[in-house]
């Protein structure tokens, strides 16, 4: 059995300055067996630390799509911002990608409705049902869909900082590709709890600093020319 973070977000992410080799450290000093990274609309950050450390690190993504946000483990292909969810649903099947959705009921934060997510059932593999930014109401809804509907869960801390890596996620089985982990779900126990709201400074100090980052880049270009 592994614990592994289903929702891991790095400084590729527009809203996180999490280095991957301190996620690297810090997945390691927390005995995660795996570090999955699902960077906003990339996977570049994923795939330059797969290279480092193919052994450990999977590449994911989360994909805002017209509707909510998708959870991908396993991806091969990066999708794009704005696609529309059939279109994303197909893609990832192609390539063979476990296939997850971002907090649902989380409506505030791109999430999924219970139309939305009855629709696009037959395209899942599993639901996030624990979100450690998530409200605990919200995430008892999400478990009571997935078990309603025949769906396995997925858990992660949705962490923009590393202090929040390993807040929540999954013990399950270990995995070495899409396929296995869908079987290892069929086993998964949640761990973990939901962290304090005060952890939301990790994303929206990320999103300050880099747009003024942007903006010193700007004047000083401007000045030069």
């Amino acid at each position: 059995m592994v614990k592994v973070d289903f929702h891991v977000h790095s400084i590729a992410s527009k809203d996180s300055l999490s280095k991957g080799e301190k996620l690297v450290a810090r997945a390691r000093e927390l005995g995660l067996g795996k570090l999955i990274l699902t960077d906003h609309n990339t996977i570049g950050g994923a795939l330059e630390l797969q290279e480092r450390y193919p052994d450990f690190v999977i590449v994911g993504e989360e994909i805002l799509t017209t509707k909510g946000e998708i959870l991908a483990v396993f991806v091969k292909e990066e999708l794009p911002k704005g696609i529309e969810p059939l279109e994303a649903f197909k893609r990832l099947k192609d390539q063979g990608a476990f296939i997850s959705l971002s907090h649902p009921y989380a409506h505030m934060r791109h999430g999924w409705t219970e139309a939305e997510m009855e629709e696009y059932l037959p395209w899942l593999d599993a639901i996030e049902i624990a979100n450690a930014r998530n409200l605990p109401e919200m995430n008892r809804s999400a478990a009571h869909f997935a078990a309603d509907h025949g769906l396995y869960g997925t858990a992660g801390s949705d962490a923009h900082g590393v202090p929040e890596l390993g807040a929540m996620g999954l013990e399950l089985p270990d995995f070495q590709n899409a396929e296995e982990l869908r079987e290892a779900v069929r086993f998964a126990k949640v761990f973990g709890k939901v962290s304090s709201p005060f952890v939301r400074f990790y994303s929206r100090s990320a999103v300050f600093l880099k747009a003024l980052d942007r903006r010193l880049h700007i004047m000083g270009t401007s000045k030069k020319s």
